[in-house]
């Protein structure tokens, strides 16, 4: 692991020259900042994991950039220790609640320097494990785990928001719904192992056919659904049929053979229905693709029934 960076926020050589060597002696990175200004901008270029903060600096005091840092998400949960020799109670609090880790005052021993310092770049490991275990949550919360695509919850969402941009800022939003053909038959001839191989090879498909902007994901079992905004129905068929013909051309390995997977897909345009609505008619081009043999892609049809 890298060590911990320190930023030393101070005009004064002297002060900078002893915190570096007390620190770098305790095995952290520091880097410097002779005014206010020139902190902030260390703080964006280097990302340090604790800011010493001088208070009287030129340029922007220290609470000046206490508050640009607390008003940039991406600096916001640095730990900040004042470091400083105005230590009246009111200097201490005004520090503490414009959102200051802690406060030390000079002149400072050496021994307790390490130990604040140590404390907060502890708080700040914390967030960033806490930080990342949220992150990874998230993803999983959206992600289908046999595929990796985007799973139905988030395809959901993602609709909803897409089909009330499209509304309002009047953009074409179209929908494809695509089906793999016979799944059920290579379950029951190789196995589910076989059929969970068949659904990550197309999802690699899927993955590399869609274009920037289009989300995709698995609908349900063997059904994938495409969201595609700024596109119109011939667009959609187009993106549809790419992820059909790059699937028909590939063969997937199953207990050492070689089979051709197809698909078939329905593609429908919203204009003003619901989500579901739309769904719905992609679904319905969906049943007129299998209706028609198969491995193509079909735009629905007014009143055509579903199958039963």
């Amino acid at each position: 692991m890298s060590a911990p960076t320190v930023l030393i926020a101070d005009d004064s050589l002297v002060i900078r020259a002893v915190v570096r060597d007390g620190l770098e002696s305790d095995g952290y990175r520091v880097v410097e900042a002779v005014d206010g200004l020139a902190a902030v901008e260390r703080c964006r270029e280097d990302r340090p994991d604790v800011v010493l903060l001088d208070i009287e600096m030129p340029g922007l005091d220290g609470y000046q950039v206490l508050a640009e840092l607390k008003g940039d998400a991406e600096l916001r949960d640095i730990p900040v220790v004042f470091l400083t020799g105005r230590n009246t109670m009111d200097d201490v609090v005004a520090g503490l609640r414009g959102g200051a880790h802690d406060y030390l005052k000079k002149p400072f021993e050496g021994p307790e320097l390490l130990a604040r310092v140590a404390a907060a770049s502890h708080v700040k490991k914390l967030q960033d494990q806490l930080q990342q275990r949220n992150a990874e949550l998230e993803r999983l919360s959206r992600t289908d785990a046999l595929t990796g695509l985007y799973n139905r919850r988030y395809l959901d969402q993602e609709l909803t928001r897409y089909h009330g941009d499209s509304i309002r800022y009047q953009y074409p939003l179209s929908v494809a719904l695509l089906d793999l053909d016979h799944f059920k038959q290579v379950n029951d001839t190789y196995g589910h192992s076989a059929g969970d191989q068949v659904l990550r090879v197309f999802a690699e498909h899927l993955h590399r056919e869609l274009r920037a902007g289009d989300v995709g994901g698995r609908w349900g079992g063997e059904e994938f659904l495409l969201v595609l905004p700024h596109t119109d129905l011939a667009g959609a068929v187009a993106v549809a049929d790419r992820i059909r013909a790059a699937t028909a051309a590939e063969l997937v390995a199953v207990d050492g053979r070689s089979i051709t997977v197809t698909v078939s897909g329905g593609c429908a345009l919203a204009l003003g229905e619901s989500p579901e609505a739309v769904v719905q008619l992609a679904d319905a081009g969906l049943y007129r693709a299998k209706l028609g043999g198969r491995n193509q892609i079909a735009t629905a049809a007014p009143a055509t029934p579903r199958a039963p």
